[in-house]
């Protein structure tokens, strides 16, 4: 009992140096199977692509070995099987599972949605406690929100019409190029999918990009323009740098405020 309340808590603890390299090293991990994903969709040697693929298969089964350390750990285990993080977890775990058994084509669909494991870590409490200020930590979900957004939907696309439409998807580039056209509706036509399932991601490209972007980058261009009005004045007791210009108490402690100017 005491082993599994110890690997929960390094599992989710962000301050001591055990905690903090465990969340790094996962973070690693994801960015790393992001990278080689995006590296398989261009002509490389099969020695370097049955090496990505073995190095991938590592990065798969330390993310199961957490998963289930996840679930043993959990107290209420009906609740964790339910709850987001856990389910986007298991989504970057499942190809491993379904390997063999279904359509490879389907099984590397699920795979780019393993970014999304970042969300875990991208959380306000991880991030207001590794920051001083609330604005990075709105930056960089605002960005990562974006990043996250364009990564997906344009591995979805590359996998579903590379095989149909080589010429216009030929690689992850050409994805990326695809979706940031189609999602900011500039739509220069250019590049159209070719399938059934191409567009039908292309007409929810297009409503993301309706629905998300312009309130992302909005709350991005508020936050510059907030962030300009701002002086810095340390807060004495939990640090928070800059503040209003008019301000008088800690925004986010309420402690008074010295050196106002």
């Amino acid at each position: 009992m005491l082993l599994k309340k110890e690997i929960a808590f390094y599992l989710e603890d962000i301050e001591t140096p055990i905690g903090k390299a465990i969340n790094i090293f996962i973070t690693i991990l994801v960015l790393l199977s992001a990278g080689i994903f995006v590296i398989e969709t261009y002509p490389i040697s099969e020695s370097l692509r049955l090496q990505l693929e073995n190095i991938n298969s590592i990065i798969v089964i330390i993310f199961v070995i957490e998963y289930l350390l996840r679930l043993w750990c959990a107290e209420n285990k009906y609740k964790y099987l339910i709850n987001i993080y856990s389910i986007i977890d298991l989504i970057a775990i499942l190809p491993f599972f379904l390997k063999g058994t279904l359509d490879i084509s389907f099984i590397r669909i699920l795979r780019w949605f393993r970014i999304l494991r970042l969300l875990r870590f991208l959380n306000q409490k991880t991030f207001t406690s590794r920051f001083s200020t609330e604005d990075k930590f709105i930056f960089s979900r605002i960005l990562f929100t974006l990043f996250a957004i364009i990564f997906i939907y344009s591995g979805l696309i590359y996998q579903v019409e590379h095989r149909k439409n080589p010429q216009d998807f030929n690689t992850f580039l050409d994805a990326v190029y695809f979706s940031v056209v189609t999602m900011t509706t500039v739509g220069f036509g250019d590049v159209t999918p070719a399938s059934e399932t191409g567009r039908f991601l292309t007409v929810l490209m297009i409503f993301t990009g309706i629905a998300l972007i312009p309130t992302q980058i909005g709350d991005l261009i508020k936050r510059l323009v907030k962030t300009t009005n701002e002086i810095e004045i340390p807060c004495r007791n939990c640090g928070l740098t800059f503040h209003d210009n008019d301000a008088e108490y800690c925004k986010k402690c309420g402690t008074k405020l010295d050196n106002i100017i």
